[in-house]
C-alpha cells in the first residue's frame, strides 16, 4: 500500500522551457519596435502558456526611426498570453528618452485595450528636475503621453512660463 500511495502522490513533472541570457527583438514590417532582455525566460507549456522572467527584464521601445522612446525595467515579469495582460513587479522603473522617470512596485499593459495601469502608488519625476507627481494608481496610454492619475499630489517650477512637460 505505501508504494501505491507514493506513486499517487508523484506530482506531474512541469513542462517549462528555460532559456538564459535572452534577447528577444520585436519588429512589424522590417522596423525595429522593442528589444527585450533577461538573464532568463521561463516558457510554460500548460495551460497558461506564460512567459515569465523571474530574475528580471527590460524593454526597450523604438520609433519608426529606431531612436529610443523607453524603457521599462523591473525585477519580474510575466506576460499571460491567454489573458493578454503583461505583468511588471518589483523595482519598476520606466525611462523615457527625454529624461522623465516613473517609479512604481507594479505596472500592468493590457494588450486589448492598448494602456498601462496599476493600483499601487507610482511616482513621476519631470524632466528637466522642475517637479514631480505621485498618485495611489494610473492609467495610461502606451507613450506615457497621456497619464490619468488618482489622489495625484506633487509639485512644479514654473520657468519661462511653461509647465514642465513629461513623456514628450
Amino acid at each position: 500500500m505505501k508504494d501505491i500511495d507514493d506513486i499517487e502522490n508523484i506530482q506531474k513533472e512541469e513542462a517549462v522551457d528555460i532559456s538564459i541570457d535572452v534577447k528577444i527583438i520585436y519588429s512589424d514590417s522590417a522596423v525595429v519596435k522593442a528589444e527585450l532582455t533577461g538573464p532568463e525566460l521561463r516558457i510554460y507549456h500548460d495551460s497558461t502558456g506564460n512567459y515569465e522572467f523571474q530574475k528580471g527584464l527590460q524593454i526597450i521601445f523604438f520609433d519608426n526611426d529606431g531612436k529610443e522612446t523607453q524603457r521599462i525595467k523591473s525585477d519580474y515579469g510575466v506576460q499571460k498570453s491567454i489573458e493578454g495582460i503583461t505583468e511588471f513587479r518589483k523595482n519598476v522603473v520606466i525611462n523615457m528618452a527625454d529624461g522623465s522617470v516613473i517609479k512604481t512596485e507594479e505596472l500592468f499593459y493590457d494588450e486589448k485595450k492598448k494602456e498601462y495601469y496599476n493600483s499601487v502608488p507610482i511616482e513621476m519625476q519631470f524632466t528637466d528636475s522642475r517637479g514631480s507627481m505621485q498618485a495611489t494608481s494610473f492609467r495610461s496610454d502606451v507613450d506615457f503621453k497621456n497619464i490619468r492619475g488618482e489622489s495625484m499630489t506633487g509639485f512644479m517650477i514654473p520657468s519661462s512660463g511653461q509647465v514642465p512637460s513629461f513623456g514628450r
